[in-house]
């Protein structure tokens, strides 16, 4: 069977459990008809590039599928119906990555400050008191 990764946007009023209430409702749909999830992501409330719908945000969901395309078809057919759905896409592809996607290595570096490393003296600042002290004493 093909492999698809799907990316759906929620609205932004909804609770997290209702959002991921429509990843399972979704990834139950998709099982029904033939396939089968491989993995599912919930990356939050994330701003929009444009309004849509007059909302600025949305709730956004990653699926990761093996499945036919008549189980894709409508799992989109019912995504595009349902009033909380404002966005989906579908896009095939060769072969899945392992691990984590994208978006969620990019949270786990900014989730993780602690050491950041040796400061040095900063000299690469420049010694900018020090140029005031001299003008100073030439005064």
């Amino acid at each position: 069977m093909p492999l698809y990764e799907h990316v759906l946007i929620a609205r932004q009023d909804l609770s997290n459990t209702q959002a991921e209430g429509l990843i399972e409702h979704f990834s139950a749909v998709l099982t029904d008809n033939g396939g089968k999830v491989i993995e599912n992501e919930y990356w939050g409330v994330r701003t929009l590039a444009y309004k849509i719908n007059k909302n600025r945000k949305g709730h956004y969901a990653y699926l990761r599928t093996d499945a036919p395309s008549a189980a894709v078809q409508e799992m989109e057919r019912l995504a595009r119906l349902h009033d909380d759905v404002m966005r989906v896409m579908t896009v095939r592809v060769d072969e899945h990555e392992e691990g984590p996607s994208i978006q969620m290595q990019k949270r786990d570096e900014r989730g993780d400050r602690g050491d950041r490393g040796d400061r040095g003296d900063r000299g690469d600042r420049g010694d900018r008191g020090g140029e005031r002290r001299e003008r100073r004493e030439r005064a």
